[in-house]
């Protein structure tokens, strides 16, 4: 790409468009088993502690790498890195498909996890090499939209291709996908020139260091990361067993028809994320201020699913799609509070955070849940009102902690304005 001024359709076309689609990739990935579980059930027998495990074990690698995973994006740039990044996670999901044990599906979770770790924090890279800084929080929330979008492939569409398909078919399907994906972001995504990662990479790890320990990153990551585990473990797998056990939607079409209206209310959460928070700063509203006040509102509608379950839950988890995909502006903000060239190293230093506590609390869900006795239909309700009591009293802890710190960033541009 020449030029210094790329034009909006050049942008969109080659470098928004395919790092988008790959993480409309990693969200369908991340929520399949909300709609495959009972097929999990029958053909490998497992418990609801083994589907909270399972399905965490996506974010277990993908934790694990993020501070490699940012050194490499910094060194080498988010093309080259999600090109490769993507082939892992067509082997794995072809490895899935191959699977015939519990012990088998989790080393291939694990895999499409690892492939997917730079879905997010590439495309943040990408939009800080070719996006000025006011529109970061902008474009972050549209590239969110696409995962909103793979969120709602997830749900009927699955649905609907397992009645052609079977559970297995779809995970060589979408592992030629992925294959495809990564071939269409190293033919068609540009290089750039950015602030390079200068001095060894003993010296660049140290970096990360500096992010996780640095105050004002403290000040956000445990309410980013409970916030994230209560959105991200609901929608990518407990959204399905809570409507079967305790919304009493015996219907698997019903249950799917409102898993999709649930990730279409996350893909608009998502789209206008940052038009709430440039409206609000219009205003006079901060951006910090903004994605406290929707972390507000998430918390509340948690605490409606985990203590009035029967008050229109369909309406409960609707809203819960939309405002849980708010709280992502929280990490552009992280972003512009360090230099130009931690961008990398700080997004996947949250990455390691948020899923590292993702992987725990996805698969600690599951045991909550099975320490009472199932039902003919599934699981206890009791469990899901304790686990999802916990995940409701852990937000308020985290919105606590977030107003009484004063830690402030170490770079004041007047998009942070944390006072």
């Amino acid at each position: 790409m020449t030029g210094n001024a790329p034009t909006f359709a050049t942008l969109f076309l080659r470098v928004f468009l395919p790092f988008a689609l790959a993480y409309f990739l990693s969200y369908i990935f991340r929520g399949v088993n909300a709609v495959i579980f009972p097929y999990l059930e029958r053909d490998i027998g497992i418990t609801a502690g083994d589907l909270g495990l399972l399905t965490s074990a996506f974010f277990l690698f993908f934790a694990g790498c993020q501070p490699v995973l940012g050194v490499m994006l910094d060194r080498y740039g988010p093309r080259r890195v999600q090109v490769v990044l993507l082939a892992m996670a067509a082997a794995g999901s072809a490895l899935f498909g191959l699977s015939l044990s519990l012990g088998e599906l989790i080393v291939a979770r694990v895999l499409i996890g690892l492939g997917f770790a730079g879905g997010l924090m590439a495309a943040i890279k990408a939009i800080t090499l070719w996006y000025p800084p006011q529109r970061w929080g902008l474009i972050t929330g549209f590239h969110m939209m696409a995962g909103g979008l793979g969120s709602m492939a997830a749900t009927l569409p699955v649905e609907w291709s397992l009645s052609v398909v079977s559970w297995q078919g779809l995970f060589f399907w979408l592992a030629g996908f992925c294959l495809a994906t990564s071939a269409i972001l190293f033919i068609v995504v540009p290089e750039r020139a950015g602030p390079r990662a200068a001095g060894t990479l003993a010296e660049q790890f140290r970096i990360t260091g500096t992010v996780l320990t640095d105050g004002f990153y403290w000040r956000i990551q445990p309410l980013l990361a409970i916030q994230q585990l209560a959105f991200i473990g609901c929608i990518s797998l407990w959204i399905g067993p809570w409507l079967r056990d305790v919304g009493g939607f015996t219907d698997k079409e019903m249950r799917a028809d409102i898993q999709l209206y649930t990730a279409a209310a996350t893909t608009l959460g998502f789209a206008m994320s940052g038009v709430i928070a440039n409206g609000l700063h219009r205003v006079g509203v901060s951006n910090f201020a903004s994605a406290g006040l929707m972390s507000i509102l998430f918390a509340i509608v948690c605490g409606w699913i985990a203590f009035v379950p029967s008050f229109h839950p369909a309406t409960a988890w609707i809203a819960f799609g939309f405002l849980g995909a708010c709280p992502i502006q929280y990490m552009p903000l992280m972003v512009a509070s360090f230099p130009a060239h931690y961008a990398g190293r700080v997004s996947t230093s949250s990455n390691l955070v948020v899923f590292s506590v993702i992987f725990a609390g996805q698969w600690a869900i599951g045991k909550i849940v099975d320490q009472w006795p199932r039902t003919a239909t599934g699981y206890s309700p009791d469990g899901y009102s304790w686990a999802f009591g916990a995940l409701f009293i852990l937000q308020l802890a985290g919105l606590a902690w977030l107003l009484l710190s004063r830690a402030q960033p170490m770079v004041r541009p007047h998009l942070v304005a944390a006072d």
